[in-house]
Parts: structure tokens; C-alpha cells; sequence
């Protein structure tokens, strides 16, 4: 494989999957151009950046992100805890779409 094929596989293994929930589907909108995605915790905005440019052809103008922290959970007096995820705000010019989510 080549250093160019293995660096972008690297760079797209950062979004680990499209976070498809009430919220952020309310928050893309119409006339919005945000997209929610669940990535790894080691990413970094730039990373991020990188990697969507990679994955769909389009360049974002900002990337936000939120690190949501583990919760303890309780399910019939068990005690659990659901894991921490990161998760990453991408906006894109008007106009442009993530078409195959």
C-alpha cells in the first residue's frame, strides 16, 4: 500500500460513525449545514478537518467539539456506567452537503 493510501485510511478511522439523533438532525435543519459525528478520542479539530475533507470532498469552515463524560447508570440495582464518547460539530459552507451518511 502506498504512504499516501494508508495515511488517508488513518485520517478516516478518526469518524468513527455519523451521529444521527433528534437533536443534531434538528440542528442541521433546512437551510443549516451542520453534521454530528461521533470520533475517536485521540482527534483533534485539524485531524478532524482533514479527515472529512478526505472522506466526503468537502471542506468545513469550523469543527467544534464536545467530550460528553462517562455516566453511572442503574438498571434493575446493578450500577453501570455508560462510556464517554467525543463528539464533533462540523460546519460547512451553505450550500455544500454529506450526501452518503
Amino acid at each position: 500500500m502506498s504512504k499516501l493510501g494508508k495515511t488517508t485510511k488513518l485520517k478516516t478511522a478518526l469518524l468513527l460513525k455519523p451521529r444521527v439523533t433528534e437533536k443534531a438532525t434538528w440542528a442541521e435543519g433546512a437551510e443549516s449545514s451542520v453534521y454530528t459525528f461521533e470520533v475517536s478520542p485521540k482527534a483533534n479539530k485539524t485531524q478532524i478537518k482533514e479527515a472529512i475533507k478526505d472522506k466526503y470532498g468537502v471542506s468545513p469552515i469550523k469543527v467544534n467539539i464536545v467530550a460528553l463524560p462517562a455516566k453511572a447508570v442503574m438498571n434493575r440495582r446493578i450500577r453501570g456506567y455508560k462510556g464517554s464518547i467525543k463528539k464533533a460539530l462540523v460546519f460547512l459552507k451553505p450550500g455544500d452537503k454529506i450526501d452518503n451518511l
